[in-house]
């Protein structure tokens, strides 16, 4: 395989990424079998999914009543056409935008009161057209990573170490992301790195993060960026993150 060919992200996430980068394939893998769902049902049908979707993001479906309920449908529903549909419903409508499930796996995130929630349309139609050259797998970071082959590129947007006690929210799916995962994640990356492959780790600038990937001989690089969403104020606004590189840098 030629060098940088195919991007893989073991935490796709939102798939932002996936949507501004230039590969030819994409691996992409996340823990949290929802979001799995929605992206393969969008990528198999389309502007039917699409439609379907739309009909959720009605303005009598803006308020804590309905929200609730479909909250309540969601966790009990098996029908994956309509929990993908409402998932993305229940994202948009939710707290901060925050995906949050209970030891039960129940999604507990509540109502986020916004005047007029947005329906993506056009990013989800960009993400499906994308879509046609990736490969979707509901995986752990560690299952995804064993895939990994000579020529990839390996991007991981794994949940962030916490800024404060206040902010330490790992709880994007059942079984959380603790420190002990972000050092597993580090090591695995120096691994790949040594058979010639490029891995690129973003996460929170804390003085835990900077020493973790120091002491591995990562090229670390800072950043800020905005962020929208997030547990409390110290997680919101402008933050600083690090980006840290093992391996040649390539651009594809």
């Amino acid at each position: 395989m030629e060098p940088g060919k195919r991007l893989v992200e073991p935490f796709t996430g939102s798939g932002a990424i996936f949507t501004n980068a230039a590969f030819d394939r994409y691996l992409l893998a996340d823990s949290n079998p929802d979001l799995i769902s929605l992206f393969s049902l969008l990528t198999a049908e389309g502007e039917s999914f699409i439609r379907y979707c739309r009909r959720f993001f009605q303005p009598e479906n803006n308020a804590a009543d309905v929200y609730y309920r479909l909250r309540d449908e969601f966790n009990a529903s098996r029908n994956p056409r309509r929990r993908a549909a409402i998932f993305l419903y229940l994202n948009r409508h939710c707290y901060n935008g925050l995906i949050r499930y209970n030891s039960k796996r129940l999604f507990n995130t509540p109502f986020g009161r916004y005047a007029k929630p947005y329906f993506p349309e056009r990013e989800l139609r960009h993400f499906q057209q994308k879509s046609v050259r990736a490969e979707f797998l509901r995986a752990d970071y560690q299952q995804c990573l064993d895939l990994v082959v000579e020529g990839d590129v390996v991007y991981c947007d794994p949940p962030y170490d916490p800024l404060s006690a206040t902010a330490n929210f790992t709880a994007y799916h059942a079984g959380g992301f603790a420190w002990p995962d972000q050092e597993r994640l580090a090591e695995r990356a120096r691994t790949i790195a040594g058979r010639g492959i490029q891995v690129i780790i973003s996460n929170h600038n804390t003085p835990a993060i900077r020493k973790l990937y120091k002491s591995l001989g990562a090229r670390i690089e800072t950043l800020r960026v905005r962020r929208s969403i997030g547990p409390d104020h110290a997680s919101r606004g402008k933050v600083e993150e690090v980006i840290a590189i093992f391996g040649s840098t390539l651009n594809p």
